[in-house]
Order: C-alpha cells, then structure tokens, then sequence
C-alpha cells in the first residue's frame, strides 16, 4: 500500500515538502522552526509564536485575525511549541478548504499562504518592539500556562521524572518555557530574538493536500522570503545511567503518581527502533500490554500504568497512578514485567498483535493532514529519510529475536513518586 510521501525542495532560506494527495477534503499548510533547545532561549521560543499569532500588521487583534478566518470558509490555524530530541520546534498550521470543491473556486490555498506569511514575517509592532498589548496578552497567557503543569498531577509527574533524569541536559527543559524568565522578557527583547530565529532556525514547509506541485512552489517562493542560512544542529545527548536514582516528592494529593524512567540506548532512524516500538507495546504502550494487565487489571494497583517513547531521546517512560501505600508492591510489578521481557517471556501471539496495533496506529495518525506531517518531520529532526511503507514493511518483518535484544539495552534510570504522605525509600 502506498503512501504518500513528500516531494522535497530547496527553496532561498528552507526546504519545502510538498505532498501531494486526494486523501484530505482540506489543504494543510505547516511552517515548522527547530533549533537547539536552550535554556536562554527556551521560554522566548514558548512566547514568541502566539504573540505573532495575537497581532499582525493586517490583522492586529484576534477577533480581526479570527473574521477573516471565517471568510476562508472556516480556516483553521493553530500554533505549537514542542520538543524533540534536544530540538525546540516552533509549528504554525493552516488548514482550508480546497478550492476545487467550491462553486466559485476562489483561490483558497494562495489565500492561506498570504496569510501564513503575515502572521510570520508582518507582525504589529512598534519600530524593533512587538506591540505591547498583544506582547502583555500572550506573556500572561503563557504564565498561566506553566502554572496549569503543577495542578495537573499527572503532567507534573510526568515533567519532574524529565527533570530529574535528564539533569544537566538540554532536554530536561520544558518545551512552555521557564516561569522565572519570563519577568526579564520584554517586547523589545522578544522581537530581537524574533529576528534571529527567522535568520538561523531550520525551516521546513510542508504543503500537503490535492494541489499541483509546480504552482504550490511557485506560491511558496512569492509569499515566503528567507535567508539563506547554515542552521545550529543540536546531537542527542546520550547517557548510560549508573544505579538507578529514587526520587520520592510529597504534596497534598490522595492519589500517588509513580514514573519510571528508563535509557533504551535507540533512537528514531537506528535499524533497531522498529523492534523497540515492537519492546514498548509489548511492555506497557498497549492495553494488551504486560503493565496493562499485570499492574492495572491483575492487581488492581493502578488506576492507570502505561509506557511510552521519546523517539529522539532515546527515553522509554512508565506513567502510573497508585494509592499512596502500594508503592513498593506497584514497582516490585513494574520490574517483574521488565524481567520478563528481558528474558523473553512473551508470545509469537503478542508480538503479531503488538504489529498490528502499531500498524493501525500509524495509520490512524495520517487520517489527518497534521498528524502526516508530525510522522514525515521524525526524518528531518533525526536527518534521515524512511518512509511510510518503509516503517510499516520493517515493522511486520521484526523478529521476537530482535525485541529481546532490545529488551536487553533498556536501563533502569530513575523512579519517581509524588505521594501524599511520607514513604520510606
């Protein structure tokens, strides 16, 4: 089964993927920024893109902004700041119709890039300063924002284990950025790095829906100006943990939030990364999973227990929530279930069914325009190039040889636990 793939190009300052498919009803256009995640800079980065998206030049306020969206037969946009690897990736989204399904065919897609392009390159501002309403607006948007991380116990939990297991490594950072930079931001200051992202970060277009190659390219290079520019790589940093650090935090909480950190020692585009997608829904990414029934269902110690990986880290997390007191019994599980896939003690059935829970997975990501690009950016971040078929072929052809030995390079680093009540460790 074919999927579609992207059609890259060299454009002055970029690369523009271009995908051409009659799969969406919509045309999607995304503007993605990388640069190393850094912490001088990554609560601007948190900042910056919904200050352009507030107030631009044409559009200076929201409901302005969000009128002329209507007009676009309901475009949507939407902004993001994200990590991956010790990448910090700026994404700002276009969805709208496809003109080829109007009456009047207005020109729907030029429209959307015009639009992209004020947003990014246009913003309100005042001489070297963005305007200070929006500029205020969005800071006190954002403040609210990192405050939300410690209400939500689980994305706290989730966030501390990070923290701690990757101290003194870029990716400990927090994508939203840092509460106590954000005083020291200004809206002059904010604008200078605004221009100097534009002049270095990595830039990748991806234009994905029914549209013509040379015409979508030719629309590209007249909305879009860049630089041309020698782009900061940022290497995944890799550590080989020694004795496992426990990490025991008390809040006034009834439910106990247990993470576990593990090194797996692979990353996206290593020949070895199909096997460890294959290790995780096995292990804890499924609810066939082992912590899924061992943990949840066998021993009812969790209300929740799962796994995930962080492709460009190289990181495996187990997210659990507990009663306070069944710690010791819930990690003694957790190892019991890390044994035995270290010691291969799962099925040919399991492995065939962890495939194809994978498979439908990714298939159902590329249902939508933005989860198609999320999966074809994996090889600009990782700086290879694997396609759709390629993951989905390599995947079935895995072997329960190669998930044990995966099994095997996965490290114990840390344990985490925010409880509500003292325990010992």
């Amino acid at each position: 089964m074919a999927i579609a793939s992207d059609l890259i190009r060299k454009i002055p300052g970029c690369t523009l993927h271009i995908v051409p498919t009659d799969k969406y009803k919509t045309n999607t256009i995304v503007f993605k920024m990388k640069a190393p995640l850094e912490a001088e800079t990554v609560t601007k980065r948190a900042l910056l893109p919904y200050v352009l998206q507030n107030s631009s030049h044409k559009y200076p306020t929201t409901p302005s902004f969000r009128s002329y969206l209507d007009e676009l037969y309901g475009a949507s946009f939407y902004v993001d700041t994200a990590k991956k690897g010790e990448n910090h990736i700026i994404s700002f989204t276009i969805e709208i119709a496809n003109e080829k399904f109007l009456s009047d065919s207005e020109p729907l897609l030029e429209k959307a890039i015009a639009l992209l392009s004020e947003v990014i390159f246009h913003p309100n501002k005042n001489g070297e300063s963005f305007s200070s309403e929006a500029f205020t607006n969005e800071k006190r948007s954002l403040k609210q924002r990192i405050s939300s991380v410690y209400d939500d116990k689980m994305r706290y939990a989730a966030t501390r284990l990070v923290e701690e297991m990757c101290k003194n490594e870029p990716y400990a950072l927090d994508a939203s950025g840092k509460m106590d930079d954000l005083e020291s931001i200004t809206p002059e200051s904010l604008y200078t790095y605004y221009v100097q992202a534009l002049k270095n970060d990595q830039i990748d277009i991806y234009v994905i829906g029914d549209i013509q190659e040379e015409r979508t390219e030719q629309l590209i290079k007249t909305y879009i100006n860049l630089e041309e520019r020698t782009p900061v790589s940022s290497k995944s940093v890799q550590k080989h943990p020694g004795e496992a650090n426990e990490v025991i935090e008390t809040q006034d909480i009834k439910q106990g939030k247990l993470n576990v950190g593990y090194r797996t020692n692979v990353l996206y585009g290593d020949p070895e990364y199909y096997a460890l997608q294959l290790f995780n829904g096995i292990f804890g990414g499924f609810s066939h999973s082992k912590l899924f029934i061992n943990v949840r269902e066998k021993a009812s110690l969790a209300y929740y227990a799962s796994s995930r990986v962080e492709s460009h880290k190289g990181l495996l997390i187990v997210m659990s929530g507990i009663e306070n007191e069944n710690y010791d019994k819930a990690m003694r599980i957790i190892h019991e279930q890390m044994k035995e896939m270290k010691e291969g003690n799962f099925s040919d059935d399991e492995l065939s069914q962890t495939k194809a829970v994978v498979k439908n997975q990714l298939l159902e990501t590329i249902d939508v325009a933005r989860g198609l690009v999320e999966i074809l950016y994996h090889n600009v971040v990782a700086g290879t190039d694997i396609s759709l078929d390629e993951w989905l072929e390599k995947t079935e052809q895995t072997t329960k040889e190669e998930v044990l030995s995966i099994a095997k390079k996965v490290e114990l680093d840390t344990v985490y636990f925010l409880t509500g009540k003292e325990v010992e460790a």
